[in-house]
């Protein structure tokens, strides 16, 4: 594997990976002498374009990482909640499939025979494969970051939107069940592998949020979610590992909770129509570690010279006071403009040169 970038107009850098970078960030203990990097997931077609070849190994994913100038390597926890969802066609630039989206009439439990007769995932038969592969060939100086879908998502994708909303209040009893098998089957996979040595935090993609307000009410949220919620962070602590979550919407009513209660590390996933970044981090940052913010629409539409001023803005307003690692406000999809996202990246390197 070259060792060079693939950021333009640095190709004569070299990646240097180290997770400690990251790992300083998120626990907001020492600074850096460079900013660390780090996103969700990117699509594979975005991989692909900047590698200039298909992503078929696990090899190729490293790669795509590692010469990019990020410290860690996304490795996803492998179990899945079967829910059926609906496909429409995808008319991104880049795109090599369809998009698709959970819809409430082909969730699969609406009522308590549905869950009764639901083929539960079994944790202890999610494989380690991916996991093994991503060790055996991990670069020197980088780690792994567990991804993990969320526990409330998962139930609103099984009960559907509306099924959760009405059984709220006609049936909490299934709705505590629900909460339970979802919650004790993510704890039990994550326990599974989270002593791997390679495996340094837990990304945790958990949707609890739309642009006003949560998606379920703060109470409900207490009572069902955030027990499990805590449940998995004070695991992935007592493994001297970090906890990063993911969570799109407007979260202000449960920020506490988050903070306090359930004891996150540091929270991704930012959109500046409903608080950006540089907000988040002057009323959070001394209590949290923030990633990202870079807002996806920016990453899609804005003028490349006049998206380097933004992300300069973000990056300033930010990783002044550490605690911060700079990426998208979601992921990089496959819509968003290439030479926007390695601008980013470039910036984010010319701040490093600048603080090194």
């Amino acid at each position: 594997m070259e060792d060079s970038l693939l950021i333009p107009g640095l190709e004569h850098k070299k990646a240097n990976p180290d997770f400690s970078r990251l790992r300083d960030a998120m626990l907001r203990e020492n600074r850096s002498d460079r900013l660390p990097f780090l996103e969700l997931f990117a699509d594979v077609e975005v991989m692909a374009a900047i590698l200039g070849r298909p992503i078929e190994t696990v090899a190729d994913r490293i790669e795509f990482w590692y010469r990019l100038g990020y410290d860690s390597v996304q490795v996803g926890g492998g179990l899945y909640f079967h829910a059926p969802r609906k496909s429409t066609p995808n008319t991104a630039e880049l795109a090599q499939g369809d998009r698709w989206w959970v819809c409430d009439d082909v969730c699969p439990i609406q009522t308590r025979e549905d869950f009764e007769k639901y083929d539960w995932p079994d944790p202890e038969k999610v494989s380690t494969q991916e996991i093994e592969e991503t060790v055996k060939h991990l670069p020197e100086g980088m780690g792994i970051r567990l991804q993990s879908g969320g526990i409330l998502e998962n139930v609103m994708w099984l009960m559907g939107y509306t099924g959760l909303a009405t059984a709220l209040y006609e049936d909490p009893q299934l709705v505590q069940d629900v909460f339970d098998e979802v919650g004790n089957r993510k704890y039990r996979a994550i326990e599974r592998v989270i002593d791997c040595p390679e495996i340094g935090c837990v990304f945790f993609g958990e949707d609890m949020g739309f642009k006003t307000s949560t998606m379920i009410s703060p109470e409900h949220l207490r009572r069902y979610h955030f027990p499990h919620l805590k449940r998995i962070v004070d695991l992935v602590h007592r493994h001297q590992k970090f906890f990063i979550l993911h969570s799109c919407g407007n979260l202000t009513e449960i920020m506490d909770d988050l903070i306090d209660y359930v004891g996150i590390d540091a929270k991704h996933s930012f959109e500046d129509a409903i608080m950006p970044v540089t907000e988040f981090k002057k009323i959070y940052g001394h209590r949290v570690a923030v990633v990202g913010g870079v807002d996806v629409d920016a990453l899609a539409r804005m003028q490349t010279s006049d998206f380097r001023k933004y992300v300069r803005r973000i990056i300033e307003e930010c990783a002044l006071s550490g605690g911060y690692a700079l990426g998208s406000g979601n992921s990089v999809t496959n819509y968003v403009k290439i030479e926007n996202y390695l601008a980013m990246l470039e910036e984010g390197w010319h701040y490093r040169e600048a603080i090194g």
